[in-house]
């Protein structure tokens, strides 16, 4: 089977919601043998993609009739969540772990990888963002209970935006933070605008309606847990939705 970049699931769905995840895969393509130099435990944790994102994606696609498009390489690899500019797009040290198969890449190695995955998968993106003049994009992270040794994180969930949009996120906070069991976030567990991040391509400068959603990966780790999560997130959407400002 021929290698892709990125995997688009339901492209011809009616939804005017399009899933991303950025974050999907833990894969590292076979151009670079299939790993990094890490163990299989580096690997299968948040470092190297958003654990339970893609299933929660999927499960939310298929509810919502909307088409899902996924990451299919590690964010280790290079991270499609970042501008070009980044200085965090190619990781040599991530959360106590060194990536040995990035420690020696250089300028050249990091551009080829831009062609290589990045850009196809952007590319990808663009056409589905593309598909229709009212989309709305929805991007579905995870984020790790505890991370540099810091606190614990609290929130089960958080809903990141820029500080000049959140016409779709505010009523997606406020139907979240009714929920009596939940512990909600704004712009938590990270601020709600990286420049030149997904959002920022696809999004904000053409106006369209967006919300970054981050679940906290030990409640979605499992299928249990991801569907669960999207037959929650799923009617909340919609109203949000329907209550955002044009």
């Amino acid at each position: 089977m021929t290698y892709s970049p990125s995997r688009i699931i339901g492209e011809s769905r009616s939804s005017r919601i399009l899933i991303t995840c950025d974050h999907a895969a833990n894969t590292v393509p076979p151009d670079l043998g299939g790993s990094l130099g890490l163990p299989v435990s580096d690997m299968a944790r948040h470092i190297a993609y958003d654990v339970g994102a893609a299933g929660v994606s999927i499960e939310l696609g298929a509810l919502l009739d909307a088409p899902v498009v996924l990451s299919n390489f590690s964010r280790l690899v290079i991270d499609p969540n970042r501008g070009e500019d980044d200085p965090t797009l190619l990781m040599k040290l991530y959360d106590g772990s060194v990536i040995p198969g990035n420690r020696y890449a250089d300028a050249a190695e990091k551009a080829r990888r831009v062609a290589a995955y990045y850009r196809p998968y952007d590319t990808d993106l663009a056409r589905m963002v593309a598909r229709r003049e009212d989309v709305a994009i929805v991007a579905i992270h995870s984020f790790t209970p505890q991370l540099h040794g810091r606190p614990a994180r609290p929130w089960d969930v958080g809903i990141l935006h820029s500080s000049w949009d959140s016409r779709l996120s505010d009523p997606l906070i406020d139907l979240l933070e009714a929920e009596p069991d939940l512990v909600v976030g704004r712009n938590e567990p990270y601020p709600g605008h990286l420049p030149g991040d997904a959002i920022d391509r696809h999004a904000l400068g053409a106006g369209r309606h967006n919300t970054l959603i981050e679940v906290r990966n030990d409640l979605i780790e499992d299928e249990v847990g991801q569907r669960h999560w999207a037959v929650r997130l799923a009617p909340l959407l919609e109203m949000a939705l329907a209550a955002a400002k044009d």
